[in-house]
């Protein structure tokens, strides 16, 4: 029997090649040792140790920062995948030993949060028990980045995103509505045709939000060539006061209208001619995720529990399903 050069090499274990890509992430011993739950002599050596088990160098140490040498560079990138592998591998016995089980880490976009959450909470507490879900508010794309690095295990979010390795499962599609002070002429109206938005005064969220690219993407199907920004807000809550102040109008998904229009009297809220402009909400997970039967699981199940919601409920196949109302 021959035995080759590669097998009789020491192999790396796990809890080095975890210490290293953590190093690697955040270029501090200390920041990257609390990141992973390990004290920074038992990280030090732990890196050191997988350096003499690899025969290279892998970090340049210095008496103010720590800096990835190139060998560390290139196999910083292995590293990181060895260990997602391991995780995916970790996560599909879990799943095949008892669905429904363990943590879930669900991003959710901004725009989404407060009015879906309470749906999704109450479906996960009554039929998922055993289930530990763990919720991510943050904008689209850093949403993206934590599905594809394995921070995040699935993202409820607007669609489509185009993103390759990422599969889309949708649940419902939903119009927007044009929110407008008490005096405004279009205020309380129904039939508003799209052309209108071309003379608005639109306000709109900050930069980073999907919603905010919606919006500019409606008002250029309408005719309007320039981005309608005087005004931003960071928040739909914060948006909908402003409109309340008399500052312009702004746009609301369906789902956001009755928490954000109640909290003044001073808003009217006016509805599109058909077909109104629309925005696609649906579940995103990783192409070939260990808990992918699971995932679509609880899309079928989501796409029941928000019937009652004013939304267009979708099927597997992205076909409107008819809703009770």
């Amino acid at each position: 029997m021959t035995v080759s050069n590669t097998s009789k090499r020491r192999q790396p274990s796990l809890a080095q090649l975890r210490a290293f890509s953590a190093v690697a992430e955040h270029l501090h011993f200390r920041d990257a040792a609390a990141a992973i739950g390990m004290s920074q002599p038992a990280l030090s050596g732990a890196v050191a140790a997988l350096e003499d088990t690899l025969g290279v160098t892998l970090l340049e140490r210095t008496t103010r920062k720590v800096l990835l040498s190139p060998a560390g560079e290139r196999l910083a990138v292995r590293a990181r995948a060895v260990l997602d592998e391991v995780g995916a591998l970790l996560a599909e016995a879990e799943a095949v030993r008892a669905p429904f089980t363990g943590a879930l880490r669900l991003g959710v976009i901004p725009t989404v949060a407060p009015y879906l959450l309470p749906t999704v909470l109450r479906l996960v507490h009554d039929r998922y028990p055993d289930l530990d879900l763990q919720v991510h508010e943050e904008q689209t794309a850093n949403l993206l980045d934590g599905l594809t690095t394995g921070r995040l295990d699935l993202l409820l979010l607007a669609v489509p995103l185009g993103v390759p390795g990422v599969v889309e499962l949708p649940l419902f599609d939903e119009d927007f509505v044009l929110v407008t002070p008490l005096d405004h002429p279009l205020g309380g109206r129904s039939g508003i045709p799209r052309e209108a938005l071309r003379e608005l005064n639109l306000l709109l969220l900050d930069e980073g939000h999907c919603l905010r690219d919606q919006a500019l993407d409606i008002c250029r199907e309408a005719g309007r060539a320039d981005a309608p920004v005087t005004t931003t807000a960071a928040g739909l809550s914060t948006l909908v006061q402003l409109v309340a102040g008399g500052l312009g109008v702004t746009l609301l998904p369906r789902t956001a209208v009755r928490v954000e229009t109640t909290r003044s009297d001073q808003l009217l809220t006016g509805y599109f001619t058909e077909p109104a402009p629309t925005r696609r909400i649906a579940l995103a997970m990783r192409t070939g995720a260990a808990r992918r039967a699971e995932y679509q699981e609880l899309a079928a199940a989501l796409r029941e529990a928000l019937r009652p919601l004013p939304v267009r409920v979708l099927g597997t196949g992205d076909r409107p399903v008819p809703t009770g109302d």
